[in-house]
């Protein structure tokens, strides 16, 4: 593997652990209600797994070669961050309309995470790690949205009182929560499909 995506792969590992460092911060000390908070958006979660994957791919890379398994978390990974990235400037930009780059991306943490990790992810993966994958294996690249929604949607609709969510997404705006999964499935297969090809180049 290239030294260049071995360093990227840190800079992904690493920009996301000094954000997971700030959200336990607050006034001096350390707290886990915020980091409790950040854990429920997928913004967070997805910046994670592709932190996690990142980091264990260069271990892997140091070490002599990255196993599938470790390529395939690395590609689910980055699947979910390219999902977050899209759904800030196509869904939630237009939602928030003037003032969007404000909320969504002017704030350090937001800039990394819905922007600058994501690159780094798409731009290690499809430049630099490309090995070819079937169609049938891409699929796996759905999962971080299929189980997220499923819990997006118990924690808005279903939870007990005192446990559930706001719809901080907006999926069910209007009540129509069915259509904002199934075309959250869709954009993602969409992605599946574009990694796939270009993993097949």
């Amino acid at each position: 593997m290239h030294i260049a995506d071995i360093i990227i792969n840190l800079a992904i590992f690493g920009i996301t652990a000094a954000l997971l460092i700030v959200f336990a911060r607050e006034d001096g000390g350390w707290t886990t209600k915020k980091l409790r908070t950040a854990f429920r958006f997928f913004t967070c979660q997805s910046n994670v797994l592709c932190a996690a994957a990142a980091l264990l791919t260069a271990v892997a890379a140091m070490a002599g070669d990255v196993p599938r398994w470790i390529w395939t978390l690395k590609y689910i990974g980055t699947v979910a961050v390219t999902i977050t990235m899209a759904t800030v400037f196509i869904y939630l930009a237009p939602l928030v309309g003037k003032g969007w780059a404000d909320r969504l991306i002017r704030r350090s943490h937001d800039l990394c995470m819905h922007l600058i990790t994501p690159l780094l992810a798409i731009l290690s993966f499809c430049l630099l790690e490309r090995r070819g994958m079937s169609f049938p294996w891409s699929l796996w690249g759905l999962l971080p949205v299929v189980l997220y929604g499923l819990h997006y949607l118990y924690r808005i609709l279903y939870a007990p009182e005192g446990k559930g969510w706001d719809d901080f997404y907006s999926f069910n705006r209007h009540g129509k929560w069915k259509q904002a999964y199934v075309l959250m499935l869709a954009a993602s297969l969409i992605l599946c499909v574009v990694f796939w090809v270009i993993q097949n180049l």
